[in-house]
């Protein structure tokens, strides 16, 4: 993988850009373009094809695919030759990657990264696929011979080829509208019971290896859980468990890797990425809420400690870079694995005890590509039975522990990092500030809700142009795209600021955010786009969730949390009218949708909590902003300062739904008991509301 930072040859037009990922292909002996009129000129006057390489500075394979081809001069060559090559940062443009992943996907081949499809100068795709070897084999052409046979079928079978793209486009524009439907009225129970059908109940999670943790169903999980589901409850604690025992969980450093490659969450896909792990954050400290399991608040703030100490990007000290990677020295897993001599050097006595808490053997676990054994994912599988054979109280071995970690993370410094991506992108960021907000409050950490007010002054000082937020940022350049999820996503963490600070400014900026998402990205015929008009031959338009919660779910949240504070009844109507046009997938695809699912929910059982300020408010206020209800939006503030609030009296609250709200409670106490009474027991639940005695044995 060629360094952004160490020249070997002279730079191509990506050395004006400012993603990591192109300039770590700056260097290469391709004539790359950025993605942009000058690459779609260059097609259509030389009459070529275009190759589309897609990817991100974290991702394993496109390094791989670099050194192996786009470091071959040969290679250059022939692209020169027949193509217009155009490299792009998937998570710097979005929408180009999602419309051609689509297509990918479309034609038979299965995602990933990196993408290399092929598009004709009009921007059609007609053939691709993703890791291509310098050499034949396991049934696939190198990359040379499939880039002589694409130009052959340019050449010599061009208006097939033209044919097929055009049927392609409109086979992949059919498959994102559907007639509209409003879900099931038990959908989300529904939902939860096929879960359960796929839910792995020894190890947890979803399916089988590769095993995912699948964010966006987690957070469903939690608020209904929260709501007396008892299924839910029990396959979000089990999953919680198993990966913070794995080593998908960084045992020395915090945070969570990509993925694990096998089905119990031991070996990891060693990349950790910002969006994985503010939305775990989220999940593991509502799940301490629910249960009161130390661990899983250990966990929620030990996530968010490693983002403040090795995620803020040099240059923007209050924001978060996107993705640490997978490899150091140029192999996956390096810098993360151990060698038992390793702990013995570190740990000198301790050890024995160490390598014994965290799985550590001379054998080891992890082989490198070289074949080299003798290296270990650390775990974290049974420490109870450890501290009861070293006869330690539970104060002392959490002291311990402590002191080993500090150890070995101190020595793991000294190894070569790997490379941080250190972009900022607002839809990632915006899920941070609400991960911060969130948690600092649910968990009593006023440091955490400091650094999301930090991080909100700086993303709308800095990446909001023209009344929107504008998507990335690196180095204080910020880039001109704005995308339907960094309005939503940012909009979300503010509502939840306001929730953790009481400033009611916050919540005015999000309500101006969404004023502008609906005017920019909603069309009434055809509902939310994930992007503004631009180049692209298709609008995109994503309605599933992946690592992250699709853009259209994020903004029906946003519509529902809103519409009550600003008694916005059209806000409400729209995220109904959203979900309705998505009906069909909710309820034949619920494991694809866990996000629309959770707007459904908040739009069924969704509340708001009004306190006004004044004399009295104080105590009041202090319940709303510590009540764990995942589903209750509070508000805060002056009576004038926005429509809820109006005509209510400081020295009362008042839990509302929909418009209608409840009899003012006068005392915190009185509060905290209607606050309770949200948890209500769900068809199979067994939880209880705190404070009541449960009717089983």
């Amino acid at each position: 993988m060629s360094s952004p930072d160490a020249p070997a040859r002279p730079p191509s037009r990506l050395a004006a850009e400012s993603s990591p990922y192109l300039l770590q292909h700056a260097r290469n002996p391709v004539d790359w373009y950025p993605w942009g009129d000058e690459a779609f000129a260059k097609a259509r006057a030389d009459d070529k094809p275009i190759l589309l390489s897609v990817g991100y500075a974290t991702c394993h394979w496109c390094h791989v695919m670099e050194r192996e081809s786009f470091e071959d001069a040969a290679i250059g060559r022939q692209l020169a030759e027949g193509f217009v090559a155009i490299k792009v940062d998937r998570e710097e443009l979005p929408d180009v990657d999602q419309v051609y992943m689509a297509a990918l996907q479309a034609l038979g081949g299965q995602g990933g990264w990196p993408m290399n499809i092929f598009l004709t100068p009009q921007l059609k795709p007609f053939f691709g696929g993703t890791y291509f070897p310098p050499r034949p084999r396991h049934r696939l052409p190198s990359f040379g011979q499939l880039l002589a046979g694409v130009r052959e079928a340019w050449l010599q079978r061009r208006a097939e080829i033209e044919q097929q793209a055009t049927a392609l486009l409109a086979h992949v524009a059919a498959g994102t509208t559907r007639p509209p439907r409003a879900p099931a009225p038990d959908a989300v129970s529904r939902a939860v019971d096929q879960f359960a059908r796929h839910f792995d109940a020894e190890h947890g999670g979803f399916g089988s290896a590769p095993k995912f943790p699948q964010s966006p169903l987690l957070l469903l999980l939690l608020a209904r859980a929260a709501g007396g589901d008892g299924q839910a409850e029990a396959m979000l604690l089990t999953t919680l468990h198993a990966m913070a025992a794995g080593g998908v969980y960084d045992q020395i450093g915090g945070g969570f890797a990509r993925y694990s490659t096998d089905a119990r969450w031991q070996v990891p896909h060693f990349e950790k990425m910002l969006c994985d792990n503010v939305q775990l954050a989220r999940v593991y400290a509502g799940a301490w809420r629910l249960s009161g399991e130390p661990r899983l608040r250990f966990v929620a703030e030990d996530i968010l400690t490693y983002l403040l100490r090795e995620m803020h990007p040099a240059a923007a000290r209050a924001a978060f870079s996107s993705a640490q990677d997978a490899d150091a020295e140029g192999v996956e897993g390096r810098f993360h694995v151990w060698a038992l001599d390793e702990f013995h050097a570190v740990l000198g006595e301790d050890a024995n005890a160490a390598a014994e808490l965290y799985g550590v053997t001379a054998a080891g676990n992890w082989s490198e590509p070289d074949g080299a054994s003798g290296r270990n994912v650390i775990e974290r599988r049974d420490p109870e039975a450890l501290r009861q054979r070293l006869a330690m109280s539970l104060a002392d071995f959490d002291a311990w522990e402590r002191s080993v970690r500090e150890r070995l993370y101190a020595a793991r410094c000294q190894r070569v990092w790997p490379i941080t991506d250190d972009k900022v992108l607002a839809d990632w960021n915006g899920m941070a500030l609400r991960a911060f907000a969130e948690a600092g409050r649910w968990l009593g950490r006023e440091d955490f809700v400091d650094a999301a007010s930090a991080l909100a002054r700086f993303m709308l000082s800095t990446m909001r142009d023209d009344g929107l937020v504008r998507h990335a940022w690196r180095n204080g350049r910020l880039r001109g795209q704005a995308y339907l999820a960094d309005q939503a996503q940012v909009g979300l963490g503010l509502v939840e600021l306001h929730a953790a600070t009481g400033e009611t400014g916050w919540l005015l900026t999000a309500r101006d955010l969404c004023a502008a998402m609906v005017e920019q990205f909603h069309d009434d015929a055809e509902g939310f786009a994930d992007g503004l008009a631009g180049a692209l031959p298709l609008v995109a338009r994503a309605w599933h969730d992946g690592a992250v919660p699709s853009a259209s779910a994020a903004a029906c949240e946003l519509l529902l949390r809103l519409a009550g504070p600003f008694d916005r009844a059209d806000w409400h109507e729209l995220a109904r009218a959203t979900l309705a046009r998505h009906g069909a997938l909710i309820d034949e695809a619920p494991m694809a949708v866990p996000a629309l699912l959770h707007a459904q929910l908040l739009a069924d059982q969704g509340t708001d909590l009004a306190v006004p300020s004044g004399a009295g408010a104080e105590a009041l206020w202090a319940v709303a902003h510590a009540a764990f209800s995942p589903l209750t939006t509070p508000v805060g503030g002056a009576p004038d300062a926005l429509p809820l609030l109006a005509g209510r009296r400081a020295g009362e609250a008042y839990l509302c739904r929909q418009g209608r709200c409840e009899l003012p409670a006068r005392s915190a106490q009185a509060l905290q008991r209607q606050i309770d009474a949200l948890v209500v027991r769900q068809p199979g639940g067994e939880a209880t509301p705190e404070g009541q005695e449960s009717d089983s044995e």
